[in-house]
């Protein structure tokens, strides 16, 4: 029994020893991950709480959409663009607010809000979209530079018809005639010919008649 209990107050004084050496190292050790964890979860309560009220804004702004007032939809649209500019809603707030803006004739504000997005914006689809939109705005202004500049960006394949659509009204506006003719035969062999606006095309392709 006596040798047991050395044996025991051994094994005692050898972990006293190895506390004291790594002890401290090993409570900032459990420290910083209980801090680390705690922070984790913050985070993670912070995000959904942003993403919950970024949410919330959109649904406002949605039924605001419909009294068709742009100051009130620009206005709910600032608040997710800034208050929440990471989230996926702040992008399509800007096109429902630009599409309010070019409805009120403030192509200005239109624009503005389509840059925002190419500026701020994740998903490649809403910048296309947003470009798309944003160059159709400036053939409206006769600035047709800038709005082939816009329409000769890289853009994902799905939009290559729509792009060559209305690169060739671009085009056929500055008075080029036959580069319009070849970006409405582009815009043809992109779309669908199932789809009604694959005839609008086809239609614009007719009406500038033989190559000359």
């Amino acid at each position: 029994m006596a040798t047991y209990n050395r044996e025991e107050e051994e094994k005692i004084e050898g972990i006293k020893a190895w506390w004291i050496k790594y002890g401290t190292i090993i409570t900032i050790v459990l420290a910083t991950m209980v801090a680390t964890i705690g922070a984790t979860q913050v985070w993670k309560y912070y995000q959904q709480l942003q993403a919950q009220q970024a949410a919330d804004l959109y649904a406002l702004l949605k039924q605001v959409q419909e009294t068709g007032d742009s100051e009130k939809i620009n206005d709910a649209a600032y608040l997710l663009t800034e208050g929440y500019p990471s989230s996926g809603y702040a992008p399509r707030a800007a096109l429902i607010a630009a599409k309010a803006s070019v409805d009120a004739g403030d192509l200005q504000n239109a624009k503005q809000q389509l840059q925002w997005i190419l500026d701020h914006a994740k998903e490649p689809e809403i910048r296309d979209l947003a470009r798309l939109r944003l160059s159709g705005i400036l053939l409206d202004e006769n600035n047709y530079s800038e709005a082939l500049r816009h329409l000769n960006s890289e853009h994902l394949d799905s939009f290559s018809g729509l792009y060559a659509d209305l690169k060739g009204d671009v085009l056929l506006a500055s008075g080029n005639k036959e580069e319009a003719r070849l970006s409405y035969q582009a815009a043809i062999d992109k779309l669908n010919k199932n789809n009604n606006y694959f005839n609008i095309v086809q239609m614009k392709l007719d009406a500038l008649g033989e190559s000359e």
